[in-house]
């Protein structure tokens, strides 16, 4: 009985020294199922993932029209009023200027605005030429402040849609779409290189040879994008050629972030790259709405990203005779030049830094 007491004493000290013993183990298999890099990587997925939903609602949450490009032709005594009102409404939501109907409508057809108000003195109704193949959301908005510019001059305004989108582009989105395929297209080619030959190239000559490898699978991106959304699917008719080599620049450019981001930051370089093409330049590009409704952070992305410069690459071949697409185009050329020149010299300055302290060491 005496034994069987001890015993019973004994066994609950034993057993509250247990649950120490195996929490001190849980924390240490927890830092062996999930190492320091592991939870860093766990971290900067939510981070994206945040950011994520940070980036497109706070793009989307509340669309205001700012300085939308707009022509006014008006008799040259009404012309300055006109003007001045126009830029004078809260928030500026327009830019407008004066000029003859004929330069106005020339402007318009080569999309370096979005819309003409053609001012009647002789009726109440003018008449407000848009571009809806610009963009449905910008000349949506634009209609939207100038009939209740008209309002409050007792006026009103015809709206026509002198350059609409093709009838299979619906909205005007299928070159924003157009352009978020061939960008998923490139980082993603660049992603599975990583996954079989290594997230870092290992040399100058391995980046090189990802980059040579994205040539042709860019070429074949430009042309297959191009055949689906004209030929198979009829939204982008015409223009094939123009829009396969913007296909093609778009395609390698994003490869060759993706690839340069492998460079400077391994296996976190994919990350990188999601954040650039997919939480920035996504709702930045122009898509949805138009960079003139977006805040300003967004609508200063929008020139200055490749999705952007690519959407709006894209709209302008095929609806504006490629008129200002100049600067989409050189943007487009800096970030494939720039991406394929940091993944190769990169690599070489990784490696003499290594080499450099592993001398010191």
């Amino acid at each position: 009985m005496s034994q069987a007491d001890t015993d019973h004493v004994e066994t609950p000290a034993r057993s509250a020294d247990q649950p120490k013993k195996e929490g001190g183990g849980l924390r240490t298999r927890l830092r062996r199922a999930v190492p320091p890099r592991i939870a860093a990587m766990l971290v900067g997925a939510l981070l994206l993932q945040l950011g994520f939903v940070l980036s497109y609602v706070g793009a989307f949450h509340h669309p205001q029209p700012h300085r939308i490009p707009i022509a006014v032709a008006a008799p040259e005594r009404m012309a300055p009023d006109a003007v001045e009102k126009l830029n004078g409404i809260p928030g500026h939501p327009l830019k407008a200027t004066a000029t003859d109907e004929a330069t106005a409508r020339e402007r318009l057809r080569t999309g370096e605005i979005s819309g003409v108000l053609i001012v009647e003195p002789g009726s109440r109704t003018d008449t407000l030429l848009t571009a809806g193949a610009g963009g449905a959301s910008t000349a949506s908005a634009l209609e939207t402040v100038i009939e209740k510019a008209e309002k409050t001059q007792s006026r009103t305004a015809s709206v026509v849609d002198a350059y609409p989108a093709q009838a299979g582009d619906a909205r005007g989105l299928s070159s924003f779409y157009l352009v978020v395929g061939w960008t998923v297209g490139g980082y993603l080619l660049a992603a599975l290189l990583g996954v079989s030959l290594g997230a870092r190239p290992a040399t100058a000559r391995g980046a090189g040879r990802r980059l040579l490898a994205a040539v042709p699978y860019a070429v074949l991106s430009g042309l297959g994008g191009a055949a689906i959304v004209g030929p198979l699917l009829g939204a982008l008719n015409g223009h094939f050629l123009a829009l396969s080599a913007i296909g093609a620049l778009v395609v390698f450019g994003a490869a060759a972030m993706t690839i340069a981001f492998q460079v400077l930051f391994g296996g976190l370089g994919i990350g990188v790259t999601i954040l650039l093409f997919v939480v920035l330049g996504n709702p930045s590009a122009g898509g949805a709405y138009g960079p003139e409704l977006l805040p300003p952070f967004w609508r200063a992305l929008s020139p200055a990203l490749p999705n952007g410069a690519a959407t709006h690459a894209v709209r302008h071949v095929m609806y504006f005779s490629g008129h200002g697409i100049t600067a989409n185009l050189a943007v487009l050329t800096a970030y494939a030049l720039g991406g394929a020149l940091v993944g190769i010299f990169g690599v070489t300055l990784i490696r003499r830094r290594r080499a450099s302290v592993s001398v010191s060491a």
